[in-house]
């Protein structure tokens, strides 16, 4: 082939160091402004985003010209910077080191960007915790649940 022709899209899921509720509601849309120029400038596309004060969800098209570890690396370091020196938080803000990304086809994307829409809804009758475990399981995906959040976080004990 003459060309590079690619469809992927990838549900990021990463949260807060210790699952704290650090995310400030009123800061919330120009987070996500944040991040969405982070991948736009990094020429991916950004689907949808939302987050809750304890996680965040990204949902978007990816090239194969760059790795997703590097795309969220590139996203937690910027928006933590951007975070702190904005002091939205006291005491400073920090992502957790992991995260997830799951793939999705092309006739699910609507499902994927109503349910990132609707987090706040969501997350009325399920814990982040709980949701976290229930895409590991559905993606088939292989964990220790003794190091599936950070081993630091006492509420997991």
């Amino acid at each position: 082939m003459a060309d590079t022709y690619t469809q992927i899209y990838i549900h990021i899921v990463f949260a807060v160091k210790g699952r704290q509720r650090l995310i400030p509601k009123e800061h919330k849309e120009t987070l996500h402004q944040y991040i969405t120029r982070i991948i736009t400038n990094k020429k991916q596309t950004m689907l949808r985003i939302n987050s809750m004060p304890d996680h965040i969800h990204i949902f978007i098209g990816l090239t194969p010209d760059i790795a997703i570890s590097d795309l969220v690396r590139d996203i937690k370091a910027n928006s933590t910077k951007f975070i702190n020196n904005n002091e939205w938080v006291l005491g400073g803000f920090e992502w957790q080191t992991g995260y997830s990304a799951f793939s999705y086809g092309r006739s699910q994307i609507d499902d994927v960007i109503e349910y990132i829409k609707n987090q706040e809804k969501h997350h009325k009758r399920i814990t982040f915790q709980e949701e976290y475990l229930e895409f590991l399981q559905r993606f088939d995906v292989s964990y220790n649940p003794k190091y599936v959040f950070d081993p630091d976080d006492e509420s997991e004990t």
